[in-house]
């Protein structure tokens, strides 16, 4: 009951959805099972004609290659992952394709890496391509292009592809389908008397503390999908995570009279746009140890980040690219473009504003991450 009044406010307004299918839901270790993907599309299908617009983000590239390729594990080198990809992809796309058609929905392919979501021009381009999908009625079908992914740039899982995902869309909704319920209080795995936990208001450290490892199928676990909630919510968007191997799942969980799975609810003060892709979506190039007065500055007053509550500067990276802030206890509380490089940072840290110039020899800003390009975590 207690999730049911919130989750009637969200669905009155969830007019745009993003669901992310494991591996686990539409595969077996005998690859993609065409059942499991035909009933799947029904409910997308049923769930689309009653005027939502839907974004599907699916795994399953590599787990339909490797039986393709008579592989009995996941493959653990890139190679290896990305030639299953490559011809798992193909076998994917083509049962998609062939089971929307037949409820008259047309679908497109979008491969995404990390590098495509980092770049701000890149990641707009795919932002105005999935809108215009939408706008005539296509169902984007996005996965990670694993063809192509190397560890700098892997998503790491379809989890937090989705969230990414979502908030690139504005979605109102991220649902998380995977071979468990939600989120249980304990290891449901090794206590069979575990609770499920049905509404989870805020996601903070004793919630991450219940998460557990990832499955033999996917890369992902509850970990993962938490942290894709947390992201989600920061952007203000809700997220149900549910097991999508069970008969109807998304009639459940879009029926405001059944509690289903475990919803996450997002943050009342939600990042912009801009700021949530700071956040999330950069990698972080190197990191800035801050002092006190800068960590209060930053976090209670709204100030951006000047040389002379800098500390301490760690890895090389070059000027406009992101770092993480650190506090004096080595909590992460922030990430910021930064105007300087970290060499010469290291020369200007601790120092006032009006010596920038004359140890450098130049001065790009007063400040060393403007306020207007720093996102707190």
């Amino acid at each position: 009951m207690i999730q049911r009044a919130h989750k009637t406010r969200i669905l009155r307004r969830a007019r745009r959805v993003v669901i992310k299918v494991g591996s686990s839901v539409i595969s077996s270790p005998e690859g993609i099972q065409q059942a499991s993907v035909t009933r799947l599309v029904q409910d997308l299908a049923t769930l689309r004609h009653t005027g939502k617009e839907v974004i599907l983000v699916t795994s399953g590239a590599v787990a339909s290659g490797m039986n393709r390729l008579g592989m009995k594990t996941r493959p653990k080198t890139i190679p290896g992952k990305q030639a299953a990809a490559a011809v798992g992809q193909i076998t994917l796309m083509a049962l998609y394709e062939r089971n929307f058609s037949q409820h008259g929905v047309h679908v497109a392919q979008i491969l995404l890496t990390h590098d495509d979501l980092a770049n701000r021009r890149r990641y707009l381009n795919a932002k105005h391509t999935m809108l215009t999908l939408l706008d005539v009625k296509v169902l984007p079908i996005v996965n990670e292009n694993d063809t192509v992914a190397v560890e700098e740039i892997q998503f790491g899982d379809n989890d937090n592809l989705s969230a990414l995902v979502a908030v690139l869309v504005e979605a109102d909704l991220l649902v998380i389908l995977s071979d468990v319920a939600g989120l249980y209080d304990k290891d449901p795995r090794a206590y069979p008397e575990a609770q499920l936990v049905s509404l989870v208001e805020k996601l903070e450290g004793e919630v991450f503390a219940l998460a557990g490892g990832a499955g033999t199928l996917g890369r992902g676990g509850m970990l993962s999908k938490l942290q894709a909630a947390q992201k989600a919510a920061f952007s203000g968007i809700p997220t149900f995570v549910a097991d999508g191997r069970q008969k109807e799942i998304l009639t459940a969980v879009f029926d405001p009279a059944k509690d289903t799975g475990t919803l996450f609810l997002p943050e009342a003060d939600r990042l912009t746009s801009r700021k949530h892709w700071i956040a999330y979506t950069l990698k972080p190039a190197g990191e800035l140890i801050v002092d006190a007065g800068a960590h209060t500055a930053i976090c209670e007053r709204g100030r951006s980040l000047l040389p002379p509550g800098v500390r301490a500067v760690r890895g090389t990276f070059s000027e406009g690219e992101c770092v993480t802030c650190f506090d004096d206890s080595g909590r992460a509380f922030a990430r910021g473009l930064v105007n300087y490089s970290s060499d010469a940072l290291e020369r200007i840290k601790g120092t006032r504003t009006s010596q920038i110039e004359r140890i450098l020899g130049y001065k790009v800003s007063d400040e060393v991450i403007h306020r207007d390009d720093l996102a707190l975590l």
